[in-house]
């Protein structure tokens, strides 16, 4: 049933917390899972006066997140689960919908905050934008 499952990390232990259940549902259903991670670089307008500064923060982030997701890569792939990774830039729950829709992922599996209240509505729930706007399944895996 399931083939292809997006996996989004950010380089947290509190996203990694999906691996396993991931992992789980790869190997039962003889399925790939699709890492993917979006660089996070902070606000560059301050930095518009000095764009060599910005280009290598942008840089710094990018090579950070290859090398971050090579790691993970070689890890599931040591554990003998079939891997692939995918990095783009952008907002982070349009770039998950985006590649779910490139890769014709069947399932987003994802770790959750577990924000609420004001918290959430301050920091906003990509994990809730993505579930409201996705077309195929979610596994939402909250860590504790």
């Amino acid at each position: 049933m399931y083939k292809k499952i997006l996996v989004p990390l950010d380089g947290s232990p509190l996203a990694e917390a999906v691996l396993p259940h991931a992992q789980a549902l790869a190997k039962s259903e003889g399925a790939e899972i699709v890492l993917l991670s979006v660089p996070v670089t902070p606000n560059l307008d301050y930095l518009s006066r000095t764009p060599g500064l910005a280009t290598q923060i942008i840089e710094d982030a990018e090579r950070e997140t290859e090398a971050y997701l090579k790691t993970e890569v070689e890890k599931l792939t040591g554990e003998g689960t079939k891997v692939t990774s995918v990095m783009r830039e952008g907002p982070i729950p349009e770039m998950i919908l985006m590649v779910a829709d490139e890769v014709h992922a069947d399932v987003i599996a994802m770790s959750t905050h577990g924000r609420s209240g004001i918290q959430r509505w301050l920091m906003g729930s990509v994990a809730d934008r993505v579930v409201h706007h996705a077309h195929i399944p979610v596994m939402l895996i909250h860590p504790n």
